[in-house]
């Protein structure tokens, strides 16, 4: 490994030219698929290859499900990020799909030291929030069903946040579609700093259950929206994991997106 990331520095063309030739196959890092990748169909390679068109956020525990695609974060217990791909088409709803069928599951193909049970969640007060959402995968039972894998679940607020204002933001790009020809979705979690009592800044965030499944301070999503005539339009909005009014507007959450931003955490003091 420590001989590929040289190489890497000092070849950076070398990298440029094998990511241009194979923009579906991350160089480095841990890349699986939900169910082992040799079994994992020609359609499901081709499906992955759509979503992460424009390459890969990170390339950490990377895992391939039928209709998205994350990276998993075994510390947190929670994904680092999850990729979707939206059009009008694959959003539609098939009428024998059948949300009240789908159980929350663990994802077994993470080892059990390293990944979230229903358990920790019992009993904490927050929601098991969808970072992939589930009204996004409503075209076969499959997917919509493989939305409910922990590894694409995350500690949130419930009314107030994930039953509203996040609700809401998940509505809106969704609504996307009908503007744009290919909306790509990255979600996920963020532990924001804020200033405590005396002056400093500290990272901190709530563990919860017999895991420690991290409890988000704040969630992302970067939306890009690709025009008729292939322009790319970007959106991107972070909320604080807390109770929201339902009148405060999405745009109170868009962020502009610049280098080193110094984002207002949102949080309330």
């Amino acid at each position: 490994m420590y001989f590929e990331r040289k190489r890497a520095y000092q070849e950076p063309y070398y990298v440029l030219k094998k990511v241009q030739n194979f923009p579906a196959l991350p160089i480095f890092g841990t890349v699986s698929a939900a169910t082992p990748f040799s079994h994992t169909p020609a359609e499901n390679v081709s499906r992955v290859s759509q979503i992460m068109k424009y390459g890969f956020p990170g390339l950490d525990n990377v895992r391939s499900f039928d209709d998205f695609v994350l990276s998993y974060d075994r510390r947190n217990r929670v994904a680092h990020w999850v990729f979707e791909h939206l059009t009008a088409d694959k959003i539609k709803k098939d009428e024998t799909v059948d949300r009240s069928k789908c159980d929350f599951i663990p994802d077994e193909s993470i080892h059990k030291f390293f990944r979230a049970e229903n358990s920790d969640y019992k009993g904490s007060g927050y929601d098991r929030g969808h970072l992939a959402a589930a009204g996004n995968h409503q075209s076969r039972q499959k997917f919509i069903e493989q939305t409910f894998t922990l590894s694409n679940i995350s500690p949130q607020v419930g009314v107030g946040f994930n039953r509203d204002s996040w609700n809401r933001l998940e509505k809106h790009v969704r609504k996307l579609t009908r503007t744009y020809i290919n909306v790509y979705c990255c979600t996920g979690p963020l532990y924001l700093p804020r200033k405590e009592a005396n002056g400093k800044n500290y990272v901190k965030y709530e563990v919860i259950g017999a895991n420690h499944v991290a409890v988000p301070t704040h969630f992302y999503k970067v939306v890009v929206c690709e025009t008729k005539d292939g322009k790319l339009e970007m959106e991107s909005y972070v909320m604080p994991n807390q109770v929201i009014e339902n009148d405060v507007p999405l745009t109170s959450f868009q962020k502009e997106v610049v280098p080193n931003l110094d984002l207002d955490t949102g949080l309330d003091e």
